[in-house]
């Protein structure tokens, strides 16, 4: 493999320095480095792509070792652009280039895909968090004329608190060249990061970049289409770039994909194995392969629903809280995996998710055979790939006292609602963990984990143990993009009481249980529709705990600051069935 090879590289009267590596035979990818960066920043992605990619990058203007433009003029998104065109044509000029631009280096990279007289230069881009300006300057006006939407305004708005400090007279350049600079410096180095001597320096001068581009742009938008194909890859954990304020952006580009991945603003230097592959794909698919199945669930052809490209597999999905959140998924853009032990039921709910446009798939698995749940999790990752939600839902309910559940009693509910979760999330974590792209996980509990009652033994055991397991899960795979989220419901009319076990000494009895508990619940039932919405809500915004009606709520909130009372209270007025 050939060494790092170096050249200068003039533009607008900036001496840019360009490094060069991997395969001079191969496709050239072109990587540009955003604010308070430099090319070093790639370290990570051009060692993973260099085995088969031609590796260009170079420190733009006014940071690492490229030159700084004498006043802010140097600094505006054309020149910027011009500064791209430049390298590009010293390194390439005969063969379109894949460019790949991250935070501001992204931002110049737009304003270069966007000039019609630059298109052909680029034979595809990858954005990373960094929006066209110009884009951004639309979807800011649209939201805040369509009602309801200015919340998505106020949320970037938040997120950009730096943007107006930056905008300051000279107290931003002195406070990052001798104080926050420094100090972010010397963390990046604790942390092993390399290139980093010069960030002090380089932050000051890129202050520029946001005096020269902000107000302009965003006051005045432009119309920037590009028929370049774009790829984004928008990080779910960035702090400055809300995932939304680039839900606009297939109106721009005849050809789009969005892969969201489950990192923070700089995925570059965290998660370089996950761009790497990203971009690789990409490139490969452009020069003919077929696209592996999450390339291709990225497409986006028009206006990008909320789950838009997602797999959800859901456990129980045949009716009740199940079939109402494959519903919702669908509705939000969604593939979905029904699994039901009563097989025409969760076939019924596949017909249903389809009517909104998307692919579903239907099994029967019973998920307290931890061997039938293993080769069904194998069948959906070979041929539908892994989800991107698993909700482990399927459950059983067994009410009676104590004394009166039998062993099989227990077995039953304990292999179904307790093991059941077990086997269907032991099928799909190891898979999420080997993809690297993170997931979300979804367990459905109850309140009667948060008040247990004496009338649900066996029931309130294995949810409160879910509850726990949620809890182990999260602090185990959080760290590797993995989100968990626990749900206890409250009371829903899910039909549930129909499928309910009444233990007693007699058939009368039972039945007598039965109609009791059918009575307590005919008030408090609610849509099941309304868990589907708070288990989609909790996917977007990473919540764990996720309580529903406000019975739950007040059971939680008496759980963790009066659990005796609590226990009182459901001793005393404690129904005999807690969803």
């Amino acid at each position: 493999m050939d060494s790092i090879r170096e050249r200068v590289v003039e533009s607008g009267g900036v001496r840019l320095v360009v490094r060069e590596e991997g395969d001079p035979t191969g496709p050239t990818v072109l990587l540009v480095h955003g604010f308070p960066d430099s090319s070093r920043m790639w370290d990570g992605v051009a060692e993973r792509l260099r085995e088969r990619f031609r590796v260009v990058r170079f420190d733009v203007r006014g940071a690492g070792r490229s030159g700084r433009p004498k006043g802010r003029e140097g600094y505006r998104l054309d020149q910027l652009a011009a500064d791209v065109v430049s390298v590009i044509r010293a390194v390439s000029p005969h063969d379109p280039v894949h460019l790949v631009g991250h935070d501001w280096g992204s931002i110049q990279s737009w304003e270069a895909v966007t000039e019609p007289g630059y298109a052909h230069l680029f034979a595809s881009y990858t954005s990373i968090s960094g929006p066209c300006l110009d884009h951004l300057g639309h979807w800011l006006r649209e939201r805040l004329r369509r009602p309801g939407a200015w919340r998505d305004v106020l949320r970037q708005g938040l997120r950009s608190w730096y943007v107006y400090a930056l905008h300051l007279p000279v107290v931003p350049e002195l406070a990052l060249r001798h104080a926050i600079g420094p100090a972010w410096a010397k963390a990046l180095r604790r942390r092993g990061v390399t290139g980093a001597e010069s960030l002090p320096r380089d932050a000051a001068n890129g202050v520029e970049l946001y005096r020269a581009n902000i107000r302009a742009r965003l006051g005045e938008p432009r119309q920037r289409t590009t028929k370049v194909p774009v790829q984004l890859l928008v990080p779910t954990r960035d702090p400055y770039v809300d995932p939304r304020s680039v839900d606009d952006t297939h109106r721009w580009c005849d050809r789009l994909w969005r892969r969201d991945i489950p990192t923070g603003h700089w995925a570059p230097r965290t998660d370089p194995g996950l761009v790497a592959r990203a971009i690789a794909e990409f490139v490969d698919h452009l020069s003919g392969e077929a696209a592996p199945r999450e390339l291709a669930r990225a497409r986006v052809d028009g206006p990008r629903r909320r789950f838009e490209g997602q797999l959800m597999l859901i456990t129980g999905a045949g009716s009740g809280i199940g079939r109402a959140t494959a519903l919702a998924a669908a509705e939000a853009g969604a593939d979905v995996v029904v699994w039901d032990i009563d097989g025409p039921a969760a076939e019924r709910t596949a017909e249903q998710v389809r009517e909104h446009g998307v692919r579903a798939w239907a099994k029967r698995v019973d998920v307290s055979d931890a061997e039938a749940v293993r080769e069904a999790a194998a069948t959906v990752c070979a041929e539908q790939g892994v989800p991107d939600v698993v909700m482990a839902n399927a459950g059983v309910g067994m009410t009676g006292p104590f004394a009166a559940t039998s062993e099989a009693d227990w077995r039953r509910t304990v292999n179904v609602n307790l093991l059941g979760s077990v086997w269907t999330l032991n099928a799909f974590v190891p898979e999420l963990l080997a993809r690297g792209r993170g997931g979300h996980l979804v367990i459905t509990s109850s309140a009667a984990a948060l008040a247990p009652s004496s009338g649900l033994p066996a029931y309130s055991a294995t949810k409160a143990a879910l509850l726990a397991l949620g809890r182990s899960l999260r602090d185990e795979v959080v760290g590797q993009g993995i989100d968990v989220s626990v749900v206890c419901p409250g009371f829903i009319d899910t039909g549930f009481i129909q499928g309910m076990s009444f233990t007693g000494e007699s058939e009368a009895e039972r039945e007598r249980a039965r109609s009791v508990v059918e009575e307590r619940m005919g008030p408090w039932g609610r849509p099941p529709a309304l868990v589907a919405r708070a288990v989609l809500r909790a996917v977007e915004r990473r919540r764990f705990l996720v309580l529903v009606t406000p019975e739950s709520r007040v059971m939680y909130a008496f759980s963790r600051i009066a659990p005796e009372t609590l226990s009182w209270v459901m001793r005393v007025f404690g129904q005999r069935y807690m969803p």
